[in-house]
């Protein structure tokens, strides 16, 4: 008898930030297959007796073939093992959930999905703003900005077109090509739009830089800013200057 695979969203990083379902899905594994951005302390929910492979996916840095790990999952749930793919973030946001369910189901093997808190949500609310304000951004666009290789490259102005209608841009995978992203966006936005970057969101080496658009490459390359980070670009961050006003007043009063 086949064996199940449960795809499950480790979230941002902040292992407090698991769903319920997810840490039951983790200790319900009988085998784990862990990408790089997991933090270690979410293993603490696994079985003892789990077998617990790595399968590092970074972007920028050297992975784990995807094919490989389709064919890792297949073998075991083949075996009737219950296998676990945990992913930083959320599997179907930039984490090829998408793709994995549709291998594994295509060999008649059952998938389930748990979500997790994708990391541009988590980025947004660590520097206290939302991505959405009924007096700021009406909606919010999910990208990623490694596209394929034999892929069309963003249309940046496309996307700056939208966020001058009141749209919060948050962009995966960015600050590698930071020059690129910001000159595609100053063809559609003006050059004081508020941007922000944040590194590592939720963790306790969370690092973050908040500026103009116009001021955005040179200030990720001042703090040198890394990978894993989103860059988030829209109204929105106007609150961040707000908050810091308000945190100040009553530190002073």
């Amino acid at each position: 008898m086949n064996g199940t695979v449960t795809l499950v969203g480790a979230g941002p990083g902040d292992p407090e930030l698991l769903t319920l379902k997810a840490v039951r899905a983790i200790g319900r594994a009988t085998v784990l297959l862990v990408d790089d951005l997991v933090n270690d302390e979410v293993l603490a929910f696994a079985a003892p007796g789990a077998r617990i492979v790595q399968v590092g996916k970074r972007g920028g840095c050297q992975s784990t073939p995807q094919a490989f790990i389709d064919k890792l999952m297949a073998a075991e749930a083949l075996k009737g093992e219950t296998v676990v793919r945990l992913k930083g973030g959320d599997p179907f946001i930039f984490g090829r959930g998408g793709e994995e369910a549709e291998r594994l189901r295509a060999q008649g093997i059952a998938v389930e999905v748990v979500n997790g808190i994708t990391a541009g949500l988590a980025a947004a609310t660590s520097l206290g703003v939302p991505l959405t304000h009924r007096e700021h951004a009406h909606g919010v666009i999910f990208v990623t900005a490694h596209a394929r290789a034999d892929g069309e490259p963003l249309d940046w102005y496309a996307l700056a077109t939208a966020a001058a209608q009141g749209l919060t841009l948050v962009i995966y995978m960015g600050v590698t090509s930071i020059d690129a992203l910001q000159s595609g966006l100053r063809r559609g936005l003006p050059g004081a739009t508020p941007a922000a970057v944040v590194q590592y969101a939720s963790l306790p080496q969370q690092r973050q830089l908040v500026c103009s658009l116009e001021a955005l490459a040179a200030s990720v390359r001042a703090e040198r800013i890394g990978s894993p980070a989103i860059v988030i670009v829209g109204d929105v961050l106007r609150g961040v200057q707000t908050l810091s006003l308000t945190r100040a007043a009553a530190h002073t009063a």
